[in-house]
């Protein structure tokens, strides 16, 4: 595709979602305020969830518009909840400290958005290979009581594992690209 074909498609695209989001976008934010019970919150992820619609490069179908915006949001929902869960769980860790050991606010938002793309790599995996990973590198568990408290082969730990560590690497090496 030359360079002007892609940016008539690319226009055309863009064109789509702004008609997308005139159309509906005020019915997300009221789906998503429903839900939420914050209209800022559902602001927010009713404009996460364009943004995300754009970077995908997929319109959906007219007939699937509501459903596929509400597909996009209530997954961004899921992750909201998420992350308050973990920056609440940080933040209760971090009042058991003395005042002088507290990090800094940046030290702290660091932190979180670290927690919050390890929960993100260990969700993306089989629960037994969560379990083993987390057994073997949290717990300190050898392979063999992993394997016996998850009742599998201690070579069915290593290919856990294994998963479990490639899956970090990746996400890694991600982030660093």
């Amino acid at each position: 595709m030359s360079a002007t074909a892609a940016s008539i498609a690319d226009f055309a695209f863009h064109r789509q979602i702004e008609a997308l989001y005139t159309e509906h976008h005020g019915w997300l934010r009221g789906w998503l305020r429903k839900k939420l019970g914050n209209a800022f919150d559902a602001a927010d992820l009713a404009h996460d969830t364009y943004l995300r619609l754009l970077s995908s490069g997929h319109m959906p179908q007219q007939d699937e518009s509501r459903r596929h915006l509400s597909q996009i949001a209530n997954g961004l929902v899921i992750d909201l909840y998420r992350r308050r869960q973990i920056e609440a769980a940080y933040l209760e860790a971090l009042a058991l400290l003395p005042e002088q050991q507290a990090p800094s606010e940046e030290a702290r938002a660091l932190v979180i958005e670290a927690l919050v793309e390890i929960d993100a790599i260990l969700h993306g995996l089989a629960p037994k290979a969560r379990m083993a990973l987390l057994m073997c590198r949290l717990d300190g568990l050898s392979y063999r009581e992993i394997a016996e408290r998850l009742e599998v082969s201690v070579s069915s730990v290593e290919k856990y594992i294994a998963t479990g560590l490639i899956a970090c690497h990746r996400a890694l090496h991600a982030q660093n690209a």
